[in-house]
């Protein structure tokens, strides 16, 4: 439905074409990522979420709330890159699997209550006038389940939130317009293009 969306698998079926028994190819289909980072993003929901309670006390919720979200935590998509460069060719030479776990298929309007738990004294707002979100999926994780049983996610939603509460404020972290700043990729995208730094193919212009 997106361009972003589109990308990944035209990449995948370009990938597929070139793989073979001397370049094993592996598309992992990550869940939405979250957790706290040396590299922090704030656009992506539950981080989005995490830094609203802390910096103002009120969960923003730009959606009607309904749409579904999976999830994973940034460490176990680490722990799924290490089962990706191990894994061989012993599932062929070419393989895509969604990665992250069927336990953390949430809807957004409970990701926020979730945080609310974790952080106290926290209100929750949701534009329910808002048009419906497309974007809303529930993943099955059953094939990495099956094939990484040694490489499953481990960090849960309560410690993900915590982790962010502590290192936010761990930061001095207290921005409440913090989506127009520097940890909203889009942002940094367009200061990137305003000092023609990138083109508008988002190539490089320069070293």
């Amino acid at each position: 439905m997106t361009a972003y969306a589109k990308s990944k698998v035209h990449t995948e079926v370009g990938l597929q074409k070139l793989a073979d028994k001397n370049f094993t190819v592996t598309c992992l289909r990550f869940a939405t990522a979250c957790g706290m980072s040396d590299r922090l993003r704030l656009d992506l929901v539950l981080n989005d979420f995490v830094a609203c309670a802390v910096t103002s006390k009120n969960i923003s919720i730009l959606s009607d709330g309904t749409p579904w979200r999976p999830l994973i935590h940034v460490k176990d998509m680490a722990r799924a890159f290490d089962w990706a460069t191990r894994r061989g060719s012993a599932h062929g030479d070419f393989l895509a699997v969604n990665v992250g776990s069927n336990t953390w298929n949430y809807q957004v309007k409970e990701l926020a209550e979730a945080v609310a738990k974790v952080v106290p004294g926290v209100s929750i707002s949701i534009n329910k006038n808002a048009p419906p979100d497309s974007r809303s999926y529930r993943v099955d994780f059953g094939l990495y389940e099956s094939l990484a049983p040694k490489h499953q996610p481990q960090v849960d939603l309560l410690t993900a939130i915590a982790e962010l509460k502590e290192g936010l404020e761990a930061m001095g972290f207290s921005d409440p317009n913090f989506r127009s700043s520097k940890y909203m990729r889009l942002e940094v995208l367009k200061a990137l293009r305003e000092k023609g730094v990138l083109d508008s193919n988002l190539e490089w212009t320069r070293a």
